[in-house]
């Protein structure tokens, strides 16, 4: 009797083990579904309305321009996103250590940073401006000689306004995240900042006593794109079907969704 027992025992302890060996197993695709589901981590830093944030009011889920066309273009390719937030500096390091798998953060693709990564075609274009307190008599860029000028750690802003300050006697300081920049204007800290125009009428909206005036452009790198690693397989699948929706309309409704009233 007292083996019959010890082999039972035996079979109960061999199935509870196998039983532990399959949950793992069936746990590496991080939810118990199919471990062949393709999901691919978009980086990004969610403090670029309406390119990316978050709508405290209606949750903490990234939303926007950017979080759309990354979610459009990966169902046609059958991948599911996930939306990864980080500071901005942070974003191509990133990319270069495998912990995202792309980057859509209205980044734009100068010569600099395609020698680390590789960028799809530009899908929006905007211009930079200067915001400052309205009545500050700033309203041009020979009115920042003598002034503080904010820019975002790492952003295209940045490089301009180290351009400009080669011919402006104006400081720049950095910050990691826009709302910092807006923060440090209405403190008095900064006089002004330089921040993407479409991103900056959000601002106005929300607070009616900042101004600002758009800098003319000149030739030379504009635009957003998505960056991927270097060789990525992703970077010709993302462009063609980049393409599809610039030919079909698909690109121009988001457009419409995110920007049209701004």
């Amino acid at each position: 009797m007292k083996k019959v027992i010890m082999i039972a025992l035996s079979m109960l302890l061999v199935g509870l083990l196998a039983a532990c060996g399959t949950s793992e197993e069936t746990g590496k695709s991080g939810s118990g579904e199919s471990s062949d589901k393709k999901v691919l981590t978009m980086g990004t830093s969610a403090d670029y309305p309406p390119f990316e944030y978050v709508d405290s009011a209606k949750g903490e889920e990234i939303i926007g321009f950017d979080v759309d066309l990354a979610k459009a273009i990966a169902e046609k390719l059958g991948y599911e996103i996930q939306v990864k937030d980080m500071d901005f500096n942070g974003l191509i390091p990133a990319l270069e250590t495998s912990q995202v798998d792309f980057v859509l953060a209205g980044m734009t693709p100068t010569e600099e940073r395609k020698e680390n990564v590789d960028f799809s075609d530009v899908y929006y274009t905007a211009s930079h401006m200067i915001v400052s307190k309205k009545g500050s008599g700033i309203e041009s860029l020979e009115d920042l000689d003598g002034k503080t000028i904010g820019v975002q750690l790492a952003s295209i802003q940045a490089d301009k306004a180290e351009e400009i300050a080669e011919t402006v006697d104006m400081t720049v300081e950095n910050r990691n995240r826009i709302p910092e920049l807006i923060q440090e204007i209405m403190a008095g800290r900064f006089d002004a900042a330089m921040i993407e125009d479409t991103v900056a009428k959000g601002y106005f909206e929300k607070n009616k006593d900042l101004a600002g005036f758009t800098i003319e452009e000149d030739e030379t790198e504009a635009g957003s794109a998505i960056a991927f690693p270097k060789g990525s397989e992703l970077t010709e699948k993302f462009n063609a079907e980049l393409l599809k929706m610039k030919e079909n309309g698909e690109l121009e409704e988001l457009i419409v969704k995110w920007f049209d009233n701004k």
